[in-house]
């Protein structure tokens, strides 16, 4: 839990997942609610709707970016250094 929580306040991964957010969410909430805007139908309820869509996708790129992330760590750990390939090799 402490290495997720680490690699989520990276400075690359919140900003990946702010520019996912920004551009997502803004595509989102011109899909869903660009109707009522364009009439001025704003509410309390529909900004913090409007909120919510900006919130998923920077939830979702955070989370893939972490899952990358710590994959790519155990991968690194788990295979054999190119080092330690050619040392076992000159030892046969």
């Amino acid at each position: 839990m402490n290495e997720w929580l680490q690699l989520v306040a990276e400075p690359a991964v919140v900003r990946r997942a702010l520019i996912y957010a920004l551009v997502v969410g803004a595509l989102l909430i011109t899909i869903n609610h660009g109707y009522a805007l364009w009439h001025g139908d704003i509410s309390a309820v529909r900004i913090l709707e409007m909120a919510l869509t900006m919130v998923v996708p920077y939830c979702v790129s955070t989370m893939s970016s972490v899952g990358a992330m710590r994959e790519a760590r155990r991968e690194r750990i788990n295979t054999p250094s190119t080092h330690t390939v050619k040392a076992a090799k000159s030892e046969q």
